[in-house]
Order: C-alpha cells, then structure tokens, then sequence
C-alpha cells in the first residue's frame, strides 16, 4: 500500500498514525513521518516502531526497505486503542494560538467529542482564522492522540454560537459549566448522579460567559463549577477541568 500526503505534525510522536494500513505498506521519502523515523528515531531495516490506524487499531510496524522512502509491515495488537472517554468539552472560541493547545491537549486527555462554540464575548474572526479553514486543526488533534499513543481521535464539532451549540447536545444529566463568577462548588466535589451517561464540561472564552450565556447555561441545567478562585486562562481551565473531571469519573 502506497501512503501518500504530507501531515504538519510536530515531531514528538509516540505512536505514528495513519488513515490507512495495510500489512504491508510504503511511506514516501519526502512524508514528515519517514523523516521523524529515519532522522528522529534513526531506525533501519529489521526495526520496529509503533503505528495504527486513526480510530481504529493500534500494532507494530517492522522495516523492511528503506531504498526509496520505508517500506514497513503492520501488525495489529490492540483493538481498543481507539476507545475515548465518554466526555464532551464544549469550550467559545478564543484565539487559534490558545485553541490549538485546547485541541491538542483535550485530545491527548481523551475527550470524546469537542464542540467550539462562538460566544458573546469572543472575537468574531476567531472562527473564519486559517487554522479552522485550511484544516490545520486536524493535524494538531492527531498530534494530540500521537503524544498520548493512541489511535482515539476526538471528534470536532462547531457551532456558531452558545445558544446553537446547547441546542445540539446529547440528551443527558451531565451538564457542567466551569465559571468562577456565579457562587460555585469546586468541581473536584462533583459526584456523578447519571452512571453511564456522557458528560458535557462548559468552558467560556477568554473574556468569560456573558451574563446571558450564564442563564442560558443555567435554564438548560448546567451545574455551576469551578476550579478556585484563580482566574485561569481558557486552555488552562480546559487542561485542568477535563483532569478533575476524569478523576471525579474515575477514569484517571
């Protein structure tokens, strides 16, 4: 199998993934991850490196050329490295730079499915920003799943606003909303009253909730929470909410 198409990843993978793989497969010379194997790696004929397919299986390839680009086997091992935690991160758009390490990170953590909203209080232009429309954040989810070694790859959902985006969420009692504004218990105290059933983590932009994005929130029953009285960057609140909140489910 000929694997064609270059992906702008950055070079710290701990599994290298593909859309597709075949048991026996070849990567052109001039593709980023023949580069990483040879020159970062420095691997040769008769080595092996972890790979799999994205959210499907996750194995071992072994070398067995490398005159013109790699030719390499695949071996499938693990069926569920693909499987992702049954969270949801609904995070407002904040700017590219900051929300390429939401992506990134809340992938590596293992969140199900992202939906970014537009919000009141963000910059308009966020969500017409190249990275969105040259599809540049999908290299940084993968990106994500490679640092994390495994094929899992959350799914990327967007929303023009706030109001648009709780009008598509999933039907269950699991509606969390981090805001240091409304009087809060810590989010490290949540107990989840909805055993198996999906749970949605609101987080605001840069600038914080409106005070009509709050009642909307509230109306639609999002429990208020937070993480202290520190006002957190929204990346870092992303980070830090979805590692409590696997911790309170257990996952962590």
């Amino acid at each position: 199998m000929y694997l064609q198409g270059k992906i702008c990843y950055r070079l710290a993978m701990n599994i290298i993934l593909f859309e597709q793989l075949e048991q026996t497969n070849h990567l052109p010379a001039d593709d980023s991850r023949s580069r990483h194997i040879r020159k970062i790696l420095h691997l040769g004929i008769g080595d092996c490196f972890s790979c799999g397919i994205v959210n499907g299986p996750a194995g071992t390839a072994t070398i067995s050329c490398m005159d013109d680009g790699i030719d390499f086997t695949f071996e499938p091992e693990d069926e569920h490295s693909s499987v992702l935690y049954p969270v949801m991160l609904l995070v407002s758009q904040v700017r590219p730079i900051c929300m390429k390490r939401i992506l990134r990170e809340a992938v590596s953590l293992g969140v199900s499915t992202i939906m970014i909203n537009g919000a009141d209080l963000s910059e308009k232009s966020y969500a017409k920003a190249s990275f969105y429309l040259d599809g540049t954040y999908k290299s940084v989810l993968l990106d994500g799943a490679m640092q994390a070694a495994k094929t899992g790859v959350s799914k990327v959902v967007f929303a023009d606003s706030l109001d648009v985006a709780v009008h598509q969420l999933p039907s269950c009692g699991n509606l969390i909303m981090l805001d240091n504004v409304i009087g809060a218990a810590p989010l490290s105290q949540w107990k989840n009253k909805e055993d198996h059933q999906p749970v949605v983590l609101a987080i605001g932009p840069e600038r914080g909730y409106s005070e009509r994005e709050r009642q909307l929130l509230l109306q639609k029953g999002f429990q208020p929470k937070t993480l202290g009285s520190r006002v957190l960057r929204t990346e870092t609140a992303c980070s830090a909410g979805i590692a409590v909140l696997l911790g309170r489910l257990g996952y962590l």
